[in-house]
């Protein structure tokens, strides 16, 4: 008899029952001496003992502003130092901090500021094309003529301080500098008294989840949340205190700042920043000449990696495990990784922003075509089932809406107990919106988004399936796979192709390489050659933009449910 798709995952390891600052200080102990934080492109090197010096008096800072617990502190900034003082500060401090993606412009500033109602805002002056001081002024030009941390603007009513990176003065904000001063005792008393009061249920973070539709949702996590799942992903890959983690990814993201910052945290190893932002030349350098044993990416990044010609004359022998993550790997690509970057045991994981991010990860001994065809199983103190349309679990195979629950599931949307009640049901239940299968053994497979999947004609097609099969052309780099309206059918199938580098390829050499291979409804009826893919700032494919550009090109109507 077939078994129902429903895991739940056990371990002898119970959750961490405290808040990330309590976690932190024992940490800093107990590794004093050890090497916690390298920051390449600011040269920067601290200790945990140093790392803890800092914090603290980042912490003390803070409240020396004024700032009360559960206030919310926005920081906008590319990967440095600075960022994981606040990430660390505020959590010791009892605030929440709500993370800003460096990509944000204007209205999607004004808006995160807004919603999340932060009292104080923490940036970087500018980052690649985007000046942020320019930016922020022309939401407040009150800065201008304010005294620093008495801000008043009409467009950002809650936002009272801003404190900035570097050394220049700018008028109406402070200097991070500033918060770094030595704190008195009265006022590390007060931090360590303050220690005592946070509970590990409290909010410590919003992130916000950019909707294809509408606006972002800021989904809000707990001390609890995060500080077990950076823990219980570090355990997935055998992290231990002698590690050393490249941090490629961006920390504003729960890549970075949980299941990279506190992943390290958990298990007393070095957080290596190579950049910035990412940088494949940067990164390459760092893990070479820092020694790094993991490092994590999307799946673009590693392939970026690969492709540097200057690949061969690094040393990678360092190199043992990492992750992959935010979207599918192929085969290819994979038995690249391990081969030509040294990593037998790199590692697949799969979540999203809302579970604190993960929910299923592959083990470090799983077969290589087991990590590339599933996301490995479940987490361990986390529960999983996969429904039909009507709710009901389904059998093993099928395919369903993998659901979550657990406690990594978030506290919530901030401010928003409408999209809230829409994504977790009175169960506790999160509703993915992936469509997944599981296996007998437990292996989870993602097959697709619930409104990726195209049907044509009455037949279901997973885009997924289509990427994969087109991933074994040995001219093809990149693929996307999508629908676009059809008269005829409803929807058709357009493949949308990177080449590999000096590789040509027509449209009819594509079909033919489909054509016996796979069922004839799933072959591509427009296939479109370009250059690079709309990507966020995470590295993941902005499928739906595709979608929107390829309709105008091929003048089809958007008329579609999707």
């Amino acid at each position: 008899m077939s078994m129902q798709s429903h895991v739940q995952g056990s371990s002898d390891q119970p959750l961490i029952e405290k808040t990330i600052g309590k976690f932190f200080d024992e940490v800093c102990q107990q590794y004093a001496s050890h090497e916690a934080l390298v920051v390449r492109h600011q040269d920067c090197r601290l200790t945990y003992s140093e790392l803890k010096t800092q914090v603290d008096a980042v912490a003390c800072g803070l409240l020396r502003l004024g700032l009360q617990r559960g206030e919310r502190i926005g920081i906008w900034s590319p990967n440095n130092r600075e960022w994981v003082l606040t990430q660390f500060a505020a959590a010791k401090a009892g605030l929440v901090l709500v993370t800003i993606n460096p990509a944000y412009r204007r209205a999607e500033l004004e808006y995160a500021l807004n919603k999340a109602s932060c009292r104080a805002l923490v940036l970087s002056p500018s980052f690649k094309q985007s000046n942020y001081l320019e930016i922020l002024s022309h939401l407040a030009p009150e800065l201008t003529s304010c005294e620093p941390a008495k801000l008043s603007a009409k467009r950002l009513a809650s936002l009272q301080m801003v404190i900035r990176l570097g050394n220049e003065q700018t008028p109406g904000m402070l200097n991070f500098n500033q918060l770094l001063a030595p704190p008195d005792l009265s006022e590390r008393e007060r931090l360590d008294q303050l220690g005592t009061e946070l509970h590990f249920a409290d909010p410590v973070n919003i992130q916000f989840t950019s909707g294809t539709t509408g606006n972002p949702k800021g989904a809000t996590l707990s001390h609890h949340n995060i500080l077990n799942n950076g823990f219980f992903v570090g355990e997935a890959i055998k992290l231990e205190a002698r590690d050393r983690l490249c941090i490629p990814v961006p920390l504003y993201h729960c890549f970075g700042m949980v299941m990279g910052n506190l992943g390290c945290l958990t298990h007393g190893a070095t957080m290596i920043y190579p950049s910035e932002a990412f940088d494949p030349a940067a990164t390459l350098r760092t893990i070479s000449a820092e020694k790094c044993t993991a490092v994590y990416g999307v799946p673009t990044m590693f392939i970026a990696i690969l492709d540097l010609p200057e690949l061969a004359d690094h040393d990678l022998s360092s190199l043992r495990t990492g992750i992959m993550a935010g979207s599918p790997c192929p085969i290819e690509v994979m038995k690249r990784i391990i081969d030509k970057m040294h990593m037998p045991e790199v590692t697949i994981a799969y979540g999203m922003t809302e579970t604190s991010p993960v929910s299923f990860q592959s083990s470090t001994t799983d077969s290589v075509e087991l990590r590339v065809s599933t996301v490995g199983r479940i987490h361990p103190h986390c529960e999983v089932k996969i429904i039909n349309h009507d709710g009901g679990i389904v059998l093993n195979g099928d395919k369903g809406e993998l659901c979550t629950r657990g406690y990594s599931v978030m506290l919530g949307y901030w401010a928003d107990p409408e999209k809230t009640a829409e994504a977790i049901d009175q169960q506790g239940w999160m509703h993915t919106g992936d469509l997944a299968t599981l296996d007998a053994q437990g292996y989870c497979q993602i097959v697709g988004r619930i409104k990726d999947m195209v049907i044509r004609g009455g037949e279901n097609v997973y885009p997924r399936e289509v990427e994969e099969f087109l991933h074994r052309h040995p001219k093809i780099r990149e693929v996307q796979v999508l629908g676009v309206p059809d008269q005829k059918y409803g929807e058709e199938l357009c493949a949308v192709i990177i080449l590999r580098e000096n590789q040509q390829l027509t449209e009819a050499e594509v079909k033919d390489f489909c054509k016996e291979q796979i069922a004839h409804f799933k072959i591509p009826r427009y296939i479109k050659f370009v250059d690079e893919f709309p990507m966020t700032v995470t590295g993941k494919v902005m499928k739906y933009k595709i979608r929107e550009q390829m309709q105008q090109e091929l003048g089809l109507a958007a008329d579609m449910s999707h």
